[in-house]
Order: structure tokens, then sequence, then C-alpha cells
């Protein structure tokens, strides 16, 4: 298919509203960043992004725990991670669509970012497959997905508040959550979240990238403007220890992290 003829934003917005997780993640994997942009005169709002009938969603507290001592319990761990990346593939779409004018190189790392999050899908469901179950057999939650609305208006403020705030989270959660499946022998696990966090750090470093872009572009000083934002859009609370080492890798500076530190629930 040639570029020449070729809408990035259509096929993109395609591989957004597909429902089925393997025929996206096949979407996704044949997107390229030298597509034509042709700007449509307005973009559809996408209040709800294509997605399976399950996981039935429910809220964070009507999620089960289950214990690490047994097969259904890392699944179901290993399931709520792997709808973590199949929303992120979303966000990462949508972050290509709804925001227009911006330079090549946005377009470039968020298909980047998108084609990987498909890739920590995958391996994670066919772990999934290989203990038994699949994606769709637990309930979720869809936290990340209700942030990409509060911040369908801005591109500064997405990425001032989802690669900053919640994917940088999965960069704290990760170690903890890595020893956990050590401590049930689930080697398998493990490499798979290896490659998440390697890939995850280099995802936040692009939203910390283009937050400081927006911020030059518009003459703003990048720490209040993160301040006035986690405020305005009523932002997830940080909780945990911070994990400084991958934090710093993808670009926070050491005066972001100690705001960050200061602002912990």
């Amino acid at each position: 298919m040639g570029t020449e003829h070729t809408n990035m934003y259509d096929v993109v917005f395609a591989a957004l509203m597909e429902c089925d997780p393997a025929t996206k993640v096949a979407s996704v994997a044949s997107l390229r960043a030298d597509f034509q942009r042709n700007v449509a005169p307005a973009v559809i709002s996408v209040p709800v992004p294509g997605r399976p009938l399950k996981p039935l969603l429910v809220t964070p507290n009507e999620l089960t725990k289950r214990s690490m001592n047994s097969d259904e319990g890392r699944a179901a761990l290993l399931h709520a991670i792997a709808h973590i990346e199949f929303n992120a593939i979303n966000l990462a779409l949508d972050a290509v669509y709804r925001f227009r004018d911006m330079p090549d190189a946005y377009y470039a790392d968020w298909l980047q970012v998108a084609r990987e999050e498909s890739l920590h899908f995958t391996l994670l469901r066919q772990h999934l497959q290989s203990l038994g179950y699949d994606y769709g057999d637990f309930p979720a939650h869809n936290g990340l997905w209700e942030m990409a609305v509060k911040t369908e208006s801005d591109v500064l403020v997405r990425m001032g508040l989802v690669p900053r705030i919640l994917e940088a989270r999965g960069l704290d959660a990760t170690p903890p959550i890595r020893a956990k499946l050590a401590g049930a022998g689930d080697s398998k696990a493990c490499e798979i979240l290896d490659i998440i966090l390697r890939d995850e750090i280099g995802h936040v470093q692009i939203g910390n990238r283009w937050f400081h872009w927006c911020c030059e572009q518009r003459g703003l000083e990048p720490i209040p403007t993160f301040v006035r934002l986690l405020r305005e859009h009523e932002a997830p609370a940080i909780r945990g220890a911070l994990n400084y080492p991958a934090r710093r890798q993808a670009g926070f500076s050491e005066d972001e992290l100690m705001l960050i530190e200061s602002l912990k629930a």
C-alpha cells in the first residue's frame, strides 16, 4: 500500500477501534511513521476504543486479590498486567490519532510505543495461555483509559500526566511484582517483566521528552506546569517507593523526583 494514498490517521483509527486483541496487535505491527498525514477537519471523539467483550470492567476495589502460591493467583496478576498493556496500546494509538500538527518524530515515537506495548501484551497473553487461562478470564479496571479521556483536549496535558504519572508508576511497581513472581518460581513471567521494564523506561522517556517540548513551545516552566496539571485534572495519587534508577533513565530530573516524592500519598 503506497504511502501517497494512505492517510496515517485513518489507519491508526482503524487499529484503535479494532475489538479483537489479536487483530489489533497485527494491525499495530503494520503501522509506519511515514504514512501521509492528511489532517481531517475534526478528530472523532473516542470515549471507548475497540476492546473485546471480556474482561468485565469493574472498579479497582472490586478486583479480587489472589495468592501467588497458586496458578490461578499468578494468572490473575499476569492478567492485570496484560490488561494494562492492552490499554497502553490504545493510549499510544490515541496519542497519534488525536493530536495533530506535531513534529514527525512525535508520531514515530508513539507508533514505536504502540508496537512495543503490542509485544508486551502478546507475551503476557501467551504465558497466560500456557497456564490454562486467557485474556478476559478475570475482571479488570479501566483507570488508564479514563485518564486518556480526561486528557484528550491537549497534548501537553496528555504528555504531562499519562506517561509521567500512570506509566511511570509501572517503573516503580515492576520490581516488587517481579520479586513475587520469582518467589513463586515463574521464571518466564520474570523474563517478560524484564522486557517490559526495559521498554517502559523508553516510553516514559518519550512522554518526558514531549512534555518538555510542549512546555518549551508555550514558554512554560515544566515543574510549575506539572503541579498545575496534577491539581486541575485530579491525577491519581502517587504511592509506594519510587524506582529512582529507572525514573532517572526515563529522563526525570532530580528536581522533578524531589517534587514527586513530596506529592506521594
